[in-house]
């Protein structure tokens, strides 16, 4: 019951919430971005969601304009802006994916979304099912420092979440996060 409809319930609720604690802070990030590099203060991009769909995918911008599309795992070959430098330091970066939640394009909890080149990662979620629900802002893999994973290793984690959907798993999921985000962050 909890996988086909009080998932989405959950989601916007967090999302309603997070929004009405978090928007002064996102605030202040949107007007220091737009001060520092001159440039839309979003960062769109073409991310693969639930069923290999593609949805715009929303960030905060943290590099420079001229900064094309990257995967997560090629984010240290570029410059940041020193907004942009303190913002992936601290996940702020991540917070207009809570309007990608509120379309119904991601969840709070779930497989976080790939770019459409990631075709081993997109293959090994196919097999085991993470690709057939709605990607997330957090996830199994995340909280276990996705990073540093090979793809057999995040794709094996996406699908032991999608076997495992629960209220409960993804309340400790989010919780884990919590704690996730006061360790060191990483070095860019």
């Amino acid at each position: 019951m909890y996988k086909l409809f009080g998932k989405r319930l959950f989601d916007i609720f967090i999302v309603f919430v997070a929004v009405v604690c978090l928007s002064p802070l996102m605030i202040i990030t949107a007007l220091l971005i737009k001060i520092i590099d001159p440039g839309p203060i979003i960062f769109k991009h073409n991310r693969v969601g639930n069923n290999g769909e593609l949805f715009s995918f929303f960030k905060f911008r943290s590099m420079p304009v001229t900064t094309g599309n990257l995967a997560s795992d090629e984010v240290g070959q570029v410059k940041l802006t020193w907004v942009g430098k303190m913002i992936r330091r601290t996940n702020i970066d991540e917070l207009p994916q809570l309007l990608n939640i509120l379309k119904g394009d991601m969840s709070i909890v779930g497989p976080r979304p790939p770019i459409g080149s990631q075709e081993e990662l997109l293959q090994a979620r196919k097999d085991n099912g993470s690709l057939f629900v709605r990607p997330g802002l957090t996830g199994l893999a995340q909280v276990n420092s996705f990073d540093g994973m090979t793809v057999s290793e995040k794709a094996a984690l996406d699908g032991k979440y999608v076997q495992t959907i629960t209220f409960l798993n993804d309340v400790k999921i989010i919780l884990n996060t919590v704690l996730y985000l006061f360790k060191s962050p990483p070095v860019y």
